[in-house]
């Protein structure tokens, strides 16, 4: 097959690479510019897109001896994924950019120019494992639980998936160091970017800032009491303990958590820890990885990353899913993702809209 290698500068998109070419495709690497101000150099883990990425991902094309091509997506990722970003927050929802960027970019934009060139499929370094079933393409957990990155891609869909090929599921991270090492790419020690790739320095909050201003309001109890003021709503987040910039004691002194944000009326709602539990969970239209699920499941649904999946009824129509938890989960907000997998096979995703207090 004629393959897209994507490759961000980093070790596993390497290795990725190298054993699409070690299994007889005909390999072209490419490096997609995500920034239009890209910094001279990482910073330590965070952030990527900077000249270092794009460097070391020509270094690695060298050593495989394939062509190399950098793609401007630039503009396409700050109106997708960046501009949704602020957007998402200002209206007081917890969005998820790598699975944005995964939908609208990597296996959206990306995919559709690669397959209008003649290629057959993009290679990522992505740790996640497409196996073929009864029903085509199938999206899989990887086999190191601690990088599985299923979750973030649950928003492909059957077409996309069909073109994917991730070629370390079935690896543990500590084998894809060794064997990049042993390759010769000099990637194959560079620390793992992490948290929001365009926030290089870690700041979030100071990123909303940046972009959304100060408008102050309120931090309130359930009761409506006034506990202290905010600059910004869009900086809390639900299950947020630290930061709340509360003046006003609990009288059970008590910690107090964000409970919720309401950008109408620019309040911040905090209480106890017991009122983050939710017994259900409903979503928009789902995305579905193969097949099409309506009516009554059982699934194991997912609402962060690197969280762990939760056993529950699922109402399924073509517009709307309702999950109904086994038990109770915290930490849950509209704007996440929430995954379906039936072991480690994941059904599709859908964006959480609304919650219902246990």
């Amino acid at each position: 097959m004629r393959v897209l290698a994507a490759l961000s500068g980093g070790v596993d998109s390497a290795v990725a690479a190298a054993r699409a070419l070690d299994a007889g495709h005909d390999v072209t690497a490419v490096h997609l510019a995500l920034s239009s101000n890209p910094q001279t150099f990482r910073s330590g883990a965070r952030g990527c897109c900077s000249l270092e990425d794009s460097r070391d991902a020509k270094r690695v094309a060298d050593v495989l001896q394939v062509p190399y091509y950098v793609w401007d997506f630039a503009e396409q990722f700050k109106a997708e994924v960046v501009d949704d970003f602020l957007a998402e927050y200002a209206s007081g929802r917890t969005p998820n950019p790598c699975l944005r960027c995964n939908e609208r970019i990597k296996f959206a934009a990306v995919l559709d120019r690669a397959r209008g060139l003649g290629f057959d499929a993009v290679c990522t370094g992505h740790y996640a494992r497409v196996v073929q079933g009864q029903d085509g393409s199938e999206l899989h957990r990887a086999v190191d639980h601690e990088k599985d990155q299923s979750y973030v891609l649950a928003v492909l869909d059957a077409g996309q998936l069909a073109h994917a090929m991730f070629p370390l599921g079935d690896s543990l991270k500590s084998e894809v160091r060794a064997e990049a090492s042993e390759r010769g790419i000099l990637v194959a020690e560079k620390p793992d970017s992490h948290d929001i790739c365009f926030i290089s320095n870690g700041d979030t909050k100071g990123f909303l800032a940046s972009h959304l201003g100060e408008r102050r309001g309120d931090v309130v109890d359930e009761s409506g009491t006034v506990l202290g003021e905010h600059e910004g709503a869009y900086a809390y987040t639900v299950g947020q303990r630290r930061g709340l910039g509360l003046t006003v004691a609990a009288p059970d002194r008590q910690p107090r958590y964000v409970l919720g944000v309401e950008p109408v009326s620019n309040t911040v709602t905090v209480g106890r820890r017991e009122s983050l539990s939710v017994a259900e969970i409903h979503c928009g239209q789902p995305i579905w990885c193969s097949k099409a699920v309506t009516g009554e499941a059982r699934f194991d649904v997912q609402f962060r990353a690197h969280g762990d999946a939760v056993e529950a009824t699922v109402e399924l129509d073509c517009h709307s899913v309702r999950a109904r938890l086994a038990v109770p989960a915290v930490g849950v907000a509209p704007g996440q993702a929430l995954a379906l997998y039936e072991g480690t096979r994941v059904r599709g995703s859908a964006t959480i809209t609304a919650t219902v207090e246990a």
